[in-house]
């Protein structure tokens, strides 16, 4: 099993906030998983998939990681149903449906996002969601390590919610996707077609996060943020996107310090001028 002592975190967050941990894991299978559990048993381990939701708050941890990154992402395909392990990517999900011909996942195409991700914040657009071509999960339980399989009808999904955002203590290990069969062509220019309009929206130039905020009943933050002047806004090396207000960039060497203060400062003024409280999306580490 392979770890790696003093770690640095960088490329494993999409923000790119330079950080470290005592120890990294990589597991390549549930084997690995269980036997690096027992190992550590009664030490804190925090677990990182894709690193596309998170904001990493230290410089330095002295918790040890578990990385499911370029490693534990083995996919495979029976007729049209998908089983993928967390730690592979929308991204390769998705070629991996093109090259069988199966339609279904085009829309997550460039959602930066790995499959645990994924299914624990229920990903998707306005166009769908997670939960839509879901049928099971396979996840790891940490309070009797014993390995579970719940249906999607049991996971509780909710807007950017489920049953593994409410209970961090279950691992997503596992899942399989219900597709169909379609035309190449078609899905390839879906595919081509959502990465297109989502790059011309948000501000791929920068390392980011994705959307900072939930959207909050009848109202989308970034206006409010707008209407606020706050587009532009920077404190150290984070930036709310002059692109899109809804982001934050790293625009070079940003903290996280940086990130969560402009979020806090964010809160404030959307609650004072609009008596909104607006909901952090991504998990702060």
């Amino acid at each position: 099993m392979n770890y790696i002592n003093n770690y640095n975190l960088t490329a494993y967050n999409a923000y790119r906030i330079n950080a470290v941990c005592t120890k990294a894991w990589f597991p390549e299978n549930e084997t690995d998983l269980l036997e690096m559990l027992r190992q550590n048993k009664n030490k804190r381990l925090i677990i990182l998939g894709n690193g596309n939701n998170i904001i990493l708050s230290k410089e330095y941890y002295e918790d040890e990681f578990i990385i499911l990154n370029g490693c534990f992402d083995k996919i495979t395909v029976n007729n049209t149903e998908m089983e993928a392990e967390a730690g592979a990517t929308l991204l390769q999900l998705s070629k991996t449906a093109l090259k069988h011909h199966l339609t279904g996942l085009e829309i997550f195409y460039d959602i930066p996002s790995s499959v645990g991700g994924a299914v624990v914040m229920n990903a998707g657009t306005k166009e769908g969601e997670i939960k839509d071509i879901l049928v099971k999960v396979r996840y790891l339980d940490l309070a009797d390590k014993q390995i579970n399989e719940i249906s999607k009808e049991n996971i509780g999904f909710e807007y950017r919610n489920s049953f593994f955002q409410k209970n961090t203590d279950k691992i997503v290990l596992k899942a399989w996707f219900q597709l169909a069969k379609g035309k190449p062509e078609q899905i390839k220019t879906k595919m081509e077609q959502t990465k297109h309009t989502r790059w011309a929206k948000q501000p791929r130039e920068y390392p980011n996060c994705g959307s900072v905020f939930k959207r909050p009943p009848g109202r989308f933050v970034g206006p409010m943020l707008d209407e606020l002047g706050m587009k532009g806004f920077t404190i150290g090396g984070a930036k709310i996107s002059e692109k899109h207000s809804g982001f934050i960039v790293n625009t070079g060497n940003a903290t996280g310090k940086d990130i969560l203060s402009i979020i806090s400062e964010a809160k404030k003024r959307v609650k004072e001028r609009f008596g909104v409280d607006l909901e952090v999306e991504q998990r702060i580490i």
